[in-house]
């Protein structure tokens, strides 16, 4: 059976692998950190920002309620005191289908 990779899950990524990640800069991360009181990333003693798998996972709902759904920011905050469970499991499906997509393109692209 060949060999393959496995995704590695780090217990803490920095500001810079974030805002690689959302494709945003640092700033509008440290800003969503202030309105926004589900996400509380750890600070080491220099102050450097650590967000963690559970910070990761708040910061795609708060992106997908202002970038996707167009929600304001006062709006996301209202929706998101009323229905984090929700919203969480909402994005929980939501990874789950990105990543089906991404091996079904996988499976696509290695058939033809």
């Amino acid at each position: 059976m060949p060999y393959k990779e496995r995704e590695i899950n780090k217990l803490y990524y920095t500001m810079g692998e974030v805002t690689e990640m959302f494709g945003v800069n640092a700033s509008q991360i440290r800003f969503y950190e202030r309105e926004f009181d589900i996400l509380q990333p750890k600070k080491n003693k220099k102050g450097n920002r650590l967000f963690t798998q559970e910070d990761i996972a708040n910061l795609k709902i708060i992106f997908n309620l202002v970038k996707d759904k167009g929600y304001t920011l006062q709006g996301a905050r209202e929706y998101l005191k009323a229905n984090k469970s929700e919203a969480k499991e909402n994005q929980r499906v939501v990874d789950s289908l990105e990543r089906l997509k991404s091996f079904l393109l996988e499976v696509r692209d290695s058939l033809g």
